[in-house]
């Protein structure tokens, strides 16, 4: 006898789901109606939902459990030990945010949105000033740095000829750029001077430049490679909490004199000083788009002294060498992460104006980035006149941000991204680093164009 199949159509597939009906009705368990109420979130994995009166008996096997009992089993694993705090500095909240919900531990885009629209306008026209203002002071030397390192070169050309090139020119483009800021921030020897020998052979046993990498949100890892085969990086560890097909691991570990150690853990949990391998060993941080908060994590982590709640003693065991991060989606940052609250509480901003700023940054990514946006000075006078206006103005924040043109949103939005990233600067530089903020790529390649890089003072 024939098995009945799934009533569900798929339209992307043009045919009938192929899974077995559930007793009693048409369709199988995924697409069977859910009545109101019965499915809740995994409170292991709230990426999936189950029947509330399966819940007791999923948890004991929900497919995350095994993962979360062995990695709270490692030695590196230590929960919200880069996380920050609401606390790491004592701020009145004096702005228009009065939302109770902000003071929760995540403020979703939803939630930053509705405290934007519910602030006075006067107080609204007053942030844009600030944003202004502080943008044409600190962020206006901000310098392009498009590089293609001879190497990276010679080594495309290679992968491209052996056609093992499993992703796209665009990302190449800014791994390659990434690189070569670092060799021109000389944290990089450049390798076509250092060795004789060709493009991914080890330069095993140099006595400069760097040989352990680290990075952070590695994804598959191919920023890395490139680095590996085209420096002579002879130790890398891998940061990553998600699984992913298609790694770079398989052909770096082919290299006999490189050691690879993938760390699946999220930054927020991991203790650097307790990754036995690494301890007194000069490393490299990178990392590639780090989204959101996971920067300002990141910089904790590769910085564990100068946490404001560390109670690590042989701190002295983490030796830094170098940094460079690719920021991006600023509009995920959360006020208890991000590392130089000060920065923003010595500009009159409030935590409820910095997340405000946040939500600004998704403009960012709205507009044609093939052209020069425009520039927002001149909104100054249309925010002042509707400042004068006061409470007079009926129509709210939601009509005014209706009403503004979308490059000019959009050039907002950047201003943001860079005032943002300008206080991450400045907290690398009050540690006593070297350090600078660069566009590394053209806009047309990605609108998330910002590199911060690092270094310990000569």
């Amino acid at each position: 006898m024939e098995t009945k199949r799934c009533s569900f159509w798929l339209p992307n597939k043009n045919r009938f789901c192929a899974n077995t009906l559930l007793s009693g009705s048409l369709f199988c368990g995924n697409h069977n109606s859910r009545a109101e109420g019965e499915w809740i979130q995994c409170p292991i994995d709230p990426s999936h939902s189950v029947l509330e009166q399966n819940l007791n008996w999923h948890v004991k096997r929900c497919p995350l459990l095994k993962q979360v009992q062995s990695l709270s089993d490692q030695p590196f694993y230590k929960k919200g030990i880069n996380a920050g705090s609401d606390g790491e500095q004592q701020e009145e909240e004096t702005s228009g945010f009065n939302d109770s919900k902000l003071t929760t531990m995540t403020v979703s885009s939803e939630m930053k949105r509705n405290a934007l629209h519910g602030m006075s306008v006067p107080k609204f026209c007053n942030l844009i000033e600030k944003i202004e203002s502080v943008h044409e002071s600190l962020c206006k030397d901000i310098q392009d740095s498009f590089q293609m390192p001879e190497v990276c070169r010679l080594w495309i050309k290679s992968k491209e000829e052996e056609r093992k090139l499993p992703f796209q020119e665009k990302h190449i483009m800014q791994q390659a750029s990434i690189v070569g800021n670092l060799e021109n921030f000389a944290v990089l020897k450049n390798s076509l001077e250092s060795k004789p020998s060709k493009c991914g052979e080890s330069n095993e046993g140099k006595e400069d430049g760097v040989s352990t990498v680290i990075e952070f949100g590695a994804g598959r890892g191919y920023l890395t490679q490139m680095l590996a085969d085209c420096y002579g990086i002879n130790r890398v560890f891998l940061v990553e909490r998600k699984a992913y097909k298609l790694k770079a691991d398989r052909s770096l570990r082919q290299n006999e004199n490189l050691t690879l150690e993938r760390l699946r853990i999220d930054i927020e949990d991991l203790n650097l000083n307790a990754v036995e391998s690494l301890q007194g060993v000069p490393f490299l941080a990178t990392g590639k788009h780090l989204c959101g908060a996971a920067t300002d994590l990141t910089l904790r982590c590769c910085f564990p002294e100068y946490r404001k709640d560390s109670s690590e003693q042989n701190i002295t065991n983490i030796n830094f060498e170098g940094l460079a991060i690719a920021t991006c989606c600023h509009h995920l940052c959360q006020w208890k992460h991000y590392t130089n609250k000060k920065f923003f509480l010595d500009l009159g901003m409030t935590k409820g104006e910095f997340h405000a700023i946040t939500w600004f940054t998704s403009w960012a990514v709205d507009a044609n980035h093939d052209s020069d946006l425009p520039d927002t000075t001149n909104c100054i006078s249309h925010f002042q006149s509707i400042k004068e206006q006061g409470n007079e103005y009926s129509d709210g924040v939601e009509k005014i941000l209706s009403e503004m043109e979308a490059t000019k949103r959009a050039a907002l939005g950047f201003k943001c991204k860079w005032i943002i990233d300008i206080g991450r600067l400045m907290w690398l530089r009050e540690l006593g680093l070297d350090a600078k903020l660069v566009r590394y790529v053209p806009p047309s390649i990605s609108p998330e164009n910002h590199l911060l890089l690092a270094k310990p003072l000569n």
